[in-house]
């Protein structure tokens, strides 16, 4: 099968009224291109092609009930940013994302322990899905300042933590860019030639992206509110479960963790992976070498000099950089808006935060091979 080629297509106008997916249908020019390039004309109606034709799904059952994970984030002085440091000393839990090569251990000496086992083996469950512009993360040789993609070319070492890139336009607003993989090879077509992007936004093919997959054990597990955007309202929906934290019973790092992945976006079908959204690719040489520490959450709300408070939580980052489809990304997205809080806002790439410091970043980083 053409994967790239799935087409989410209507089966007529009354279907399209019916569906509040964030789904739509194709061209009618994608339609004639895949009837043609099947060979359909002037044969027989009955040959197969490689080609699927399927309309957008419905609206998930109970997305029209009241989501018990809505606005469920912690907010408040404790939970605000901060800054770093108080007259040059520092006044910050371990932050993120950190240099992860290997041998790397920050200069911020902290008492918590990273879960070093899978998050579902520690009860954890994965709440959210959501990517980066660039690594927020660095891996000497894997992405890293010396990495180049599509639209971004090597650039200019920060002479402070590492690489700063410039800033790009997407969707109407300034995002900060990561750094970038050493796949990229403008004269091999699988890094140039665009695809159409029916469920992702302001994606680019020869463009390096960072997945975060948030986990949680105060997340709804097992259930159809378990994925949520945004990722807080997830990853803190349990009451219960969020109290234990809170009081200390069970260790922030021992209950929310996130997985990161690096990745080069190709068109390519060769590439192509089928279940994105729910976690980590843990196969072959994905996800294999990795990297365990403590840290924050990201995002470029944060940097140097502002700190976030929500931590210290695990993180488990992939050291490589691997290629996957542009298809694969599309999909993700397309499952993104089934699920029954609408994940359409997390389906274009979020900015990427200044690489943390050596003395903010945690001295725990451990490294196994799976």
């Amino acid at each position: 099968m053409r994967v790239a080629a799935l087409l989410l297509a209507l089966n007529g106008a009354d279907a399209a009224a019916s569906v509040s997916t964030g789904y739509t249908g194709d061209s009618c020019y994608t339609l004639k291109a895949a009837y043609q390039n099947s060979s359909c004309c002037n044969s027989d109606l009955a040959q197969l092609t490689d080609y699927h034709v399927s309309p957008p799904p419905p609206t998930p059952m109970g997305r029209n009930l009241t989501n018990p994970c809505y606005n469920k984030k912690p907010t408040g002085a404790a939970w605000d940013n901060k800054n770093c440091s108080i007259n040059g000393v520092i006044d910050a839990i371990e932050q993120s994302g950190t240099n992860v090569t290997v041998g790397y251990k920050g200069l911020k000496s902290t008492t918590h322990t990273p879960i070093t086992s899978s998050y579902l083996n520690a009860g954890l469950c994965p709440v959210n899905v959501h990517w980066h512009l660039g690594a927020e993360h660095y891996s000497v040789g894997e992405y890293d300042e010396f990495g180049s993609g599509s639209v971004h070319a090597q650039g200019n070492l920060d002479s402070g933590t590492g690489y700063d890139y410039s800033r790009r336009k997407l969707a109407g607003s300034s995002v900060r860019n990561g750094f970038q993989c050493h796949h990229y090879d403008a004269t091999d077509p699988k890094f140039t030639t665009p695809y159409e992007w029916k469920h992702c936004s302001d994606m680019n093919v020869g463009e390096t992206y960072e997945i975060h997959w948030p986990h949680s054990a105060a997340g709804l597990c097992g259930t159809p509110n378990q994925y949520q955007t945004p990722f807080y309202d997830g990853v803190f929906c349990n009451d219960a479960a969020v109290g234990l934290v809170l009081a200390g019973t069970i260790a922030t790092s021992a209950a929310i963790g996130v997985q990161g992945q690096v990745f080069t976006i190709v068109n390519d079908e060769s590439y192509y992976y089928p279940d994105l959204m729910r976690g980590m690719i843990i196969d072959g040489a994905m996800g294999t070498d990795m990297a365990y520490y403590t840290g924050s959450t990201t995002g470029t709300s944060r940097d140097n000099s502002i700190c976030s408070q929500y931590g210290p939580i695990t993180w488990q980052v992939d050291r490589k950089c691997h290629m996957i489809s542009a298809s694969s990304f599309d999909k993700m997205c397309a499952d993104m808006k089934t699920q029954r809080d609408d994940m359409t806002g997390d389906t274009h790439p979020h900015g990427a935060r200044t690489l943390v410091s050596h003395q903010l970043a945690a001295d725990n980083h451990q490294r196994q091979r799976n």
